[in-house]
């Protein structure tokens, strides 16, 4: 599909995850009926533009962090949505300009700016393939296909903010426990999810709006958010609540207030497959 295909098959007529997340940052790519979606959820949850910010931050920590103190040379970044700079190869390229990135996502959204995701330094390779989570085999197959992982050496699977768009009918766990089998000894996750913990009623709210929008959602608490590092050795500090997540991997004090945990509402972790 080109990226003129792409934008013909944009559907403009409802609200689209990507575009929200778009607009709970700052960004420019979404439009009117994504923004009054957005809105709807920040009037339940206003909190939602913190998390959105706290999430970003995490992915960006959990890479630096995976390869400055764990040597991890490649990643594959599945949901990786619509480009907001700095990417995550561009965080990985900073501190190890040879990695390798590999960013999948089904949506044409994300199609229509793959060549942002595919600048790569001159040591490194990334490129951009369209697979979709919930048919893990076919994923594994399209990476496999273009030839910028090799297999026999540890890989970093990120998955932020996907997977409670993925329902417990659509079978969470064992997509995330296929896509780490296909990863040798030395590789890692690192995953970050909203949750309802802190404030269940905004999130029974939340997850009305963007039910009826057209995107089913499950928000998880703890403990579900802790079962998809099953067989993993979790790093310090474990599961924990996304800013609270190794904050001195930022690089430096902001000087902002610290959110709170219902603002965040976000929780995040990072293990390695023994």
């Amino acid at each position: 599909m080109t990226n003129s295909q792409a934008g013909r098959d944009l559907d403009t007529s409802r609200p689209h995850s990507a575009r929200m997340y778009d607009y709970y940052l700052g960004g420019k790519d979404h439009f009117e009926v994504d923004k009054q979606a957005a809105e709807a959820v920040a009037g339940a949850y206003p909190g939602i533009f913190v998390c959105a910010r706290e999430n970003r931050a995490f992915m960006h920590r959990a890479t630096r962090v995976l390869a400055r103190e764990h040597g991890i040379r490649q990643w594959l970044d599945v949901g990786t949505g619509i480009p907001t700079e700095p990417n995550l190869h561009q965080v990985a390229q900073s501190v190890v300009p040879d990695a390798r990135v590999v960013c999948a996502d089904n949506d044409p959204l994300v199609l229509k700016y793959a060549e942002r995701l595919m600048r790569s330094t001159p040591q490194g390779r990334t490129t951009y393939i369209e697979a979709d989570v919930n048919d893990p085999e076919s994923l594994l197959t399209a990476v496999r296909g273009s030839e910028v992982l090799d297999f026999e050496l540890p890989v970093a699977l990120s998955l932020n903010a996907l997977m409670h768009f993925i329902t417990d009918a659509q079978d969470p766990y064992g997509i995330v426990g296929r896509l780490l089998d296909a990863l040798p000894s030395g590789s890692a996750l690192a995953l970050s999810h909203c949750t309802p913990d802190f404030d269940p009623t905004t999130w029974d709210k939340v997850t009305a709006i963007y039910t009826n929008a057209g995107t089913p959602v499950q928000f998880r608490a703890q403990k579900d958010v802790a079962r998809f590092f099953t067989g993993l050795d979790l790093i310090e500090p474990g599961i924990s609540v996304g800013h609270r997540w190794r904050p001195a991997a930022t690089g430096g004090d902001t000087g902002a207030a610290e959110p709170t945990d219902a603002q965040v509402s976000l929780w995040t972790g990072v293990g390695i497959k023994p």
